[in-house]
């Protein structure tokens, strides 16, 4: 059974649309889709297709931490590329495929060709089927020409929407012009779909079991609650931001993959003892590069420094910046200045960082050790009036701290003596602290008889909702146990 057939009527309309938009436009705009056969707009050939991605990977790699390096995962996801890419439409393309050192759990494509999926993504699948599933989609965007349709149609602005982006849809979300949320939102409820949907006739075709796809994002959706529990939001938020407004909600995806792999040959391959071989000792969250959160506690081993934020407020590490927020509206962002600076604090602030903000009540302080200047200024925004406290502070290489709170007017007085406390917390690591500072892995083991989920999750190296973590990394319900000899994921310590 082909692709053609499992959804005649929206093929026929894609189609339709096609050849509408190719009377509109110039003849030799038009070409034919190699995955579906439809009439689409593309102003790219292939090659040049290939050329916008070879300008554009490197860019791609440098925001998103650089590669992730280690020789078993690198080989292993560009061979499970590669034999996916084989059978597809475009096979003779040059693809590449790139692991990401990203905590994020995403996966795009960008023309010509190159695939990526994060570090973040490989530990939360639990078999290479799973996998499979997430690369046959990016590699069915590729192959049906979304990009070039979706630029060629004037629905993106730029490059902005060339990337594919799937799952909860982070990916990328501080990449600019070329991969930035904006962009990734664009691509059409059809477009995502026909690329769930390209992606089961891929695992068909290489004997892979089809309902990976629905299980895993399935596994997105848990994931993704959790997620959200943590960070103090509603479970469903994820599904409700509007930056999703043109995307298939999870849960509609998940069913149209499930009923897309009932109506394909499925094959019988799942691939866990192999995949979960490549899986242990693949680093979890945060690396050392990107600095690690413990707790309320943020440290970065290799600029060797710390600092600690208040109870209650939850830290998030971003690519260029650290954010820590509460559920009455405050947060905290600390980021470093881009260039080192000599000169009097008090001059950094009001000249350097923040010249437009109308800095009032500027002063000097010392903190353990370091230089440093505070200041603070007022603004209005939708839902109220803001208190700003800026505060730089300076190592002893020169290089700037930068601490912004951001405080409701009214709560700025019952936080002040907290946050006061965050600014002097910061301070340097010496070699010997910094160097005790690892990454989490994942450790994989076969259960023993003895063991059950309380125990288990007492290796486990994190600070919160430990259980709940084990049990979506290893696709248990919240009821259900572990049988003698089951192959499961710790987040253990190096």
């Amino acid at each position: 059974m082909t692709f053609t057939r499992f959804n005649r009527a929206r093929q026929n309309s894609l189609y339709l649309t096609g050849v509408l938009l190719c009377s509109i436009f110039a003849v030799n705009a038009c070409t034919t889709s190699p995955a579906t056969g439809g009439k689409v707009i593309s102003f790219n050939t292939l090659a040049e297709e290939k050329r916008i991605g070879q300008r554009e990977h490197p860019k791609i790699v440098k925001q998103f931490g650089g590669e992730y390096n280690l020789p078993k995962v690198k080989n292993y996801i560009s061979d499970l590329g590669h034999k996916l890419a084989t059978i597809s439409e475009l096979p003779g393309i040059g693809w590449k495929f790139t692991v990401l050192n990203s905590r994020e759990i995403n996966a795009f494509a960008i023309p010509g060709g190159f695939i990526y999926v994060t570090r973040g993504l490989l530990t939360l699948a639990s078999n290479e089927a799973e996998l499979a599933g997430v690369i046959a989609h990016e590699i069915g965007h590729v192959t049906a020409l979304h990009s070039s349709t979706r630029q060629a149609t004037g629905k993106v602005a730029g490059l902005g929407a060339l990337a594919a982006g799937i799952l909860l849809g982070r990916a990328g979300s501080e990449l600019g012009s070329y991969i930035g949320r904006a962009g990734i939102q664009q691509y059409s409820q059809s477009q995502e779909l026909e690329a769930d949907s390209l992606g089961v006739r891929y695992l068909s075709r290489t004997g892979y079991d089809t309902r990976a796809m629905g299980s895993f994002l399935t596994k997105m959706r848990a994931f993704s609650k959790l997620e959200n529990r943590r960070l103090g939001r509603p479970e469903d938020a994820m599904d409700r931001l509007s930056i999703f407004a043109s995307h298939p909600r999870t849960l509609k995806r998940i069913e149209r993959a499930i009923k897309t792999a009932a109506r394909l040959k499925s094959g019988s391959r799942i691939g866990r003892v192999d995949y979960m071989a490549m899986l242990h000792g693949v680093v979890y969250g945060d690396d050392l590069e990107q600095g690690i959160i413990r707790g309320r506690d943020f440290i970065h081993p290799l600029l060797k420094f710390r600092f600690t934020v208040p109870e209650g407020f939850r830290l998030i590490n971003n690519q260029n910046s650290v954010v820590a927020t509460n559920l009455e509206g405050s947060s905290i962002h600390f980021d470093m200045g881009p260039k080192t600076y000599n000169g009097p604090m008090a001059r950094y602030l009001k000249y350097v960082w923040a010249p437009k903000a109308r800095l009032n009540d500027v002063e000097s302080i010392m903190v353990n050790g370091m230089d440093g200047a505070g200041g603070g200024a007022t603004i209005q925004r939708r839902g109220g009036v803001f208190n700003l406290r800026f505060v730089a502070v300076r190592n002893k290489n020169n290089k700037i701290f930068r601490l912004l709170f951001v405080t409701p007017r009214l709560k700025t007085r019952q936080l002040s003596s907290e946050l006061r406390r965050t600014t002097f917390s910061l301070r340097t690591l010496s070699n010997r602290e910094a160097s005790a500072i690892t990454p989490a892995t994942i450790r994989v083991k076969a259960v023993n008889a003895d063991e059950t989920i309380e125990s288990i999750i007492q290796q486990m190296a994190l600070t919160s909702f430990r259980e709940q973590t084990f049990r979506v990394l290893n696709d248990l319900g919240p009821n259900e146990n572990l049988r003698t000899g089951q192959l499961i994921k710790i987040v253990a310590k190096r």
